[in-house]
């Protein structure tokens, strides 16, 4: 794969993640479905180049979250995370 790496990282999806979650979710740490790296979701490769967002895992590059907005509904599919740890202290 020699094409270039257009990403941003995890950071970027505060805005998009903020409209659905009172947390902010780019301080969790998610632990990849695929290679089970355990990184804060801000380490995350962002695609928004497309209909949506796209987070990769910075490791292995497996889809972590994909969120797309249709109207007044927001689509989340986190499938490409075992799980996603948030701190709930704050």
């Amino acid at each position: 794969m020699n094409a270039p790496l257009n990403y941003l990282d995890g950071n970027a999806a505060a805005g998009e993640l903020a409209r659905i979650f009172a947390v902010d979710l780019t301080s969790a740490e998610g632990k990849c479905a695929n290679c089970g790296v355990k990184k804060p979701f801000a380490e995350a490769h962002l695609y928004m180049q497309c209909p949506g967002v796209v987070a990769r895992c910075a490791l292995c590059g497996h889809v972590l979250l994909r969120l797309v907005n249709v109207g007044e509904r927001a689509y989340l599919d986190l499938r490409g995370m075992a799980y996603l740890c948030l701190d709930t202290t704050q």
